[in-house]
């Protein structure tokens, strides 16, 4: 796969631009955390497809390749990373002095929101739309570009680093053990419906099923 490294920083970029004021403001006119995050992602995701023209048919590649198979390790790759987190809640919170608050904060981000239109929007878009852009498009690329390895850690690092508008370092702390943990997935399968399960399955635990607050 022949890739422009302008194109991938451009994207990462882009990313960062978008994003960072996202966990700032939460909300901007009528748009609240949750729309303004799908926006995000749809414009990033109609970005990937122009300006790679080899990852539409990789995705259709993967989802033609042992999809059921997928779909159950990528549900169990969910199972254990909510095990972790479910392990560091108890810990941090023993540790930390502001890791019980930090963690309560990160579900400040429900409120005013319907369940409903959450559960909604992490299924179909934010869930399965975060791998398909920062594993898929900006780690795929990165990889490419530096390596397995570094691929890996560099789009981690991007991916963290986004987070850091929320200046809560809990929430950091948790998108970069996600995109550790999802990452090496990715660069040890290279299926993004693998990811993209796990990522989806892990959203409804945390924020909907078996919250951590």
């Amino acid at each position: 796969m022949k890739t422009n490294p302008r194109r991938t920083f451009l994207a990462a970029f882009l990313a960062v631009v978008l994003f960072v004021p996202l966990f700032i403001f939460r909300a901007v006119g009528p748009f609240d955390f949750w729309w303004w995050m799908s926006a995000n992602l749809a414009l990033l995701l109609a970005l990937s497809l122009l300006l790679d023209k080899g990852y539409l048919p990789f995705l259709l590649a993967d989802l033609r390749s042992r999809a059921a198979w997928k779909v159950g390790l990528g549900i169990l790759a969910a199972g254990l990373l909510y095990a972790i987190f479910f392990a560091g809640n108890g810990l941090l919170r023993q540790i930390l002095p502001f890791a019980g608050e930090g963690i309560s904060r990160v579900y400040n981000f429900k409120e005013g929101a319907a369940p409903l239109r959450i559960v909604g929007l992490l299924f179909f878009l934010i869930g399965p739309g975060e791998e398909l852009f920062w594993r898929g498009f900006l780690q795929r690329r990165f990889q490419v570009h530096f390596g397995g390895l570094i691929g890996w850690l560099l789009a981690t690092a991007v991916y963290a680093v986004v987070h850091a508008g929320s200046g809560n370092p809990m929430l950091v702390l948790a998108a970069a053990v996600c995109g550790l943990f999802w990452g090496f997935l990715f660069l040890r399968t290279r299926s993004l419906l693998l990811v993209a399960v796990s990522h989806t399955v892990w959203d409804l635990a945390v924020f909907i099923l078996f919250p951590f607050s």
